[in-house]
């Protein structure tokens, strides 16, 4: 059942993708304003108080919901996780992004490519030459199909298999990470800023912080090791453990050190920034990114979809026969 819920939704998303993001990204950010506004005192404990105060109402709802649609039909269990999946994830909530830079880079348009990225990322990019702006797309693009795409997965196979419904892992892993961009002193609008520095330093955010870490370790090393089973594995595995530590925060060097390795692309590196010079460590080994490097990443991005799928159909097969 899960493996039919994920491929339904996937499909569903690729066919006809969410038209309500931002309706839902205002109701969320509502939603979590309100706990900001009313505990928020400075203190890690009061943001913990939050945080639980936050998750604990849907995360129980979606669970009691599940068993009570079990009991009456697992159509309308398997309905309800298809339904969560489409909206906690899809690729299609980023990679307009990504495909109409890599269209505006292949036509040589790079005014139209930095405009599109500076509006993604969520900070200037006029002074990037092309391969900048190419390289900093994969990196974007690496992170957001993480968040938007593994990670969700890893959390949704994780609840389904004790049996909580994998709906309720995939809301706790999308609302863990929308908590650790809003649940701040100030609001971020951009989760992609992720690629250059640390998230927030507030106290009151810390307990977020710490929360997301421990939901995103286990599915962001996954991810990494997916990378290295349809990428390039030798230089993956070199790359991740001898660059990941060099990036400000190091799940996110993880995700890129190993994306780069299996890709056989140098992301990082300094990058032209409001005209000066932002210094950031190398990763991964091989040519400079271009337009080649951007479609070879749809590629590793899809065989890993693809592996993961099978690594489940598998794992069902397995079960049914065992």
């Amino acid at each position: 059942m899960s493996l039919f819920a994920l491929i339904t939704a996937l499909l569903l998303e690729q066919i006809r993708p969410l038209s309500s993001q931002k309706l839902l990204f205002g109701l969320l950010s509502g939603y979590v304003r309100f706990f900001r506004q009313r505990f928020n005192a400075g203190q890690q404990q009061h943001g913990m108080i939050a945080w639980w105060l936050a998750v604990l109402p849907l995360l129980a709802g979606s669970i009691v919901f599940y068993q009570l649609l079990c009991r009456l039909s697992p159509v309308f269990a398997w309905a309800f996780n298809v339904l969560v999946l489409y909206l906690t994830m899809g690729f299609r909530q980023f990679s307009h992004y990504f495909t109409d830079i890599h269209k505006a880079l292949r036509e040589d348009k790079l005014d139209e490519a930095r405009n599109l990225l500076s509006d993604w990322r969520g900070m200037p990019a006029h002074d990037m030459n092309a391969e900048e702006v190419a390289r900093l797309t994969i990196e974007l693009a690496l992170i957001a199909t993480h968040r938007k795409v593994f990670g969700v997965i890893a959390w949704f196979v994780l609840f389904s298999a004790v049996g909580l419904g994998g709906a309720a892992g995939a809301l706790l892993y999308r609302l863990g990470l929308f908590l650790r961009w809003h649940l701040e002193d100030e609001d971020q609008t951009e989760p992609e800023r992720w690629v250059d520095t640390e998230w927030g330093r507030g106290e009151f955010g810390g307990f977020s912080r710490k929360a997301f870490y421990f939901l995103d370790w286990l599915p962001i090393r996954l991810t990494a090791m997916t990378f290295a089973i349809v990428g390039n594995f030798e230089d993956t595995i070199h790359c991740w453990r001898t660059q990941a530590t060099s990036w400000p925060v190091r799940d996110t060097g993880i995700l890129l050190s190993s994306g780069a390795g299996a890709l056989g692309v140098r992301l990082g590196m300094p990058i032209q920034q409001d005209g000066l010079l932002l210094d950031r460590p190398e990763l991964g080994t091989g040519d400079d990114a271009d337009t080649g490097f951007m479609q070879s990443a749809v590629g590793l991005v899809w065989r890993s979809v693809v592996f993961w799928l099978i690594l489940l159909l598998l794992l069902t097969l397995s079960n049914l026969l065992g």
